[in-house]
């Protein structure tokens, strides 16, 4: 049986009945939903995991990759609509971040419900500028290195250029999508948002991610990891432990 729009972008691998809040998960350049694998496990039995498949990787790695924002965040906006019977949260790390903010603004532009929280990990602010000159046009060598300093390429994964070809594609459509990426001025989110920065993040520091404050009415927060940019994978029982402290306030009702 083939899959609905729905189904293909947003992923239930734990329906859960009991659930008063979904938390749908947006993951970095190159990366796709299994990067949330487990994390139902280790967050509050009130919250559904819902990891985002993007297009181009793991299930969908036949599909190309979306290299533009306005694009991506209304193809998201309109396959999350199937899913309005719960509110939302969004945890987005590093383009995840960009991407869940977008789809925010995308939805409260066309009226409809938007995240009752956006956690954004290891992202600078949208209004921040680009650290480093644009690398997605590089050659295919000097483009690898680029995201190797980052952590993001593992040195045994250049012994696979089988793998590698099929990759690139997307990797390089992600890392333009984010050096495309031109900030527009809207009104700040009325929902919270909540920072999770990598303390030896070259890209996002802590300090960085402070400018997030200026994007939501409401509360801002940030909290600070051990690690550098991927360190959602390096210290990952932190970041689940944070999350799981961060999410029960967002649980209406009783327990």
């Amino acid at each position: 049986m083939s899959q609905s729009p729905s189904e293909r972008w947003i992923l239930r691998p734990r329906p859960n009945p009991r659930a008063r809040l979904r938390l749908l998960c947006l993951p970095h350049a190159g990366g796709g939903a299994s990067a949330f694998r487990g994390w139902a496990d280790a967050l509050p039995v009130q919250v559904e995991v819902c990891p985002v498949q993007l297009p181009g990787r793991e299930t969908r790695i036949a599909e190309p990759a979306i290299d533009r924002m306005g694009p991506l965040a209304e193809a998201l906006a309109d396959a999350l609509a199937r899913w309005r019977d719960l509110p939302f949260a969004v945890f987005g790390h590093s383009n995840g971040a960009l991407i869940g903010f977008e789809l925010a603004r995308r939805l409260r532009r066309t009226g409809a419900p938007g995240p009752v929280h956006l956690f954004a990990c290891g992202r600078r602010a949208p209004d921040a500028a680009r650290p480093g000159p644009p690398t997605a046009h590089l050659p295919d060598a000097a483009f690898l290195d680029s995201l190797r300093d980052l952590g993001g390429i593992p040195d045994a994964l250049r012994e696979h250029p089988e793998l590698l070809a099929l990759l690139l594609p997307t990797l390089r459509a992600d890392v333009a999508l984010n050096e495309a990426y031109v900030f527009t001025e809207e009104a700040p989110l009325a929902c919270p948002i909540t920072g999770y920065a990598g303390e030896l993040d070259p890209r996002a520091p802590p300090a960085e991610m402070e400018r997030w404050a200026r994007h939501t009415s409401a509360a801002f927060a940030l909290r600070t990891f051990p690690g550098g940019h991927f360190f959602p994978q390096t210290h990952r029982a932190e970041v689940l432990r944070a999350l799981s402290a961060d999410l029960p306030a967002l649980l209406g009702g009783p327990s």
